[in-house]
């Protein structure tokens, strides 16, 4: 697809690389120095050209890019920040691990006119989502 994604939490880049397959650019946040530099070795390794990253809060989104059309979070938080709700294009969509009385659920948000209609999947298990740099 034509599609520009925001991924927050980079990781090992995995899901990033893959992503880079389906669309048309990857911009991924990772809020831990290492993780990202590592990241970032795989991807020249892998002369994966659409993928651009930084080191930052992802809480904030990367607000020079938007809008995005599809924002996927990769650490369960209990709530999305405005930064994020702002970010993503009507009619775009956002997949976040939420924490939802203690536990953890998918959620995929859907913005339309504007407001973020949500629909429950699965529960689930990741990392926290904090903010913040390391």
């Amino acid at each position: 697809s034509k599609h520009k994604i925001l991924e927050i939490g980079t990781g090992s880049g995995y899901q990033s690389a893959v992503l880079s397959k389906l669309v048309r650019r990857v911009y991924t946040i990772e809020r831990i120095k290492s993780l990202l530099i590592k990241a970032e070795n795989v991807f020249k390794e892998l002369k994966i050209s659409n993928i651009v990253s930084k080191y930052a809060d992802g809480n904030l989104g990367w607000k020079e890019q938007i809008p995005f059309d599809r924002i996927i979070i990769t650490a369960a938080t209990p709530f999305l920040s405005k930064e994020i709700e702002s970010q993503i294009h009507e009619g775009g969509i956002i997949v976040s691990p939420m924490i939802k009385e203690n536990k953890q659920v998918i959620v995929k948000y859907k913005k339309i006119n504007n407001i973020l209609k949500s629909e429950i999947y699965d529960d689930v298990l990741f990392v926290p989502n904090l903010s913040g740099t390391e």
